[in-house]
């Protein structure tokens, strides 16, 4: 099972390529989205229309499913967002408000210590 603790890392399919560090914030609905601030890392089970607007200001995009023709890989393209797409697992690996580094180049998220 894969897992962020002994700082084993995460990965998907690079949807847009970039590196970025930030809060994590997990999205499971519209419900969440007044938690959402400019920067934070968008982790989701994936993406759908409404959520553009949170993901207009997302440092990076992570989600749980989908592939590089998933809503949360096209959108991340238009809007030059790294995003890594499929990583299974980051749902139960993640929680809301740890510090993640999105390295979109190489398809890996990790949890980090904050600086």
């Amino acid at each position: 099972m894969n897992s962020l603790i002994g700082h084993t890392d995460l990965t998907g399919r690079t949807a847009y390529s970039g590196v970025a560090r930030g809060t994590a914030r997990l999205m499971m609905g519209q419900k969440d989205f007044k938690r959402f601030r400019h920067g934070d890392i968008l982790i989701a089970p994936n993406t759908r229309p409404e959520y553009v607007p949170i993901m207009k200001i997302a440092g990076a995009i992570v989600t749980e499913e989908g592939g590089i023709t998933s809503h949360a890989a096209i959108v991340s393209r238009e809007l030059k967002i790294p995003a890594v797409v499929g990583v299974q697992g980051i749902l139960d690996a993640v929680k809301d408000g740890d510090w993640v580094e999105v390295d979109a180049g190489r398809g890996v998220v990790r949890k980090i210590k904050k600086e």
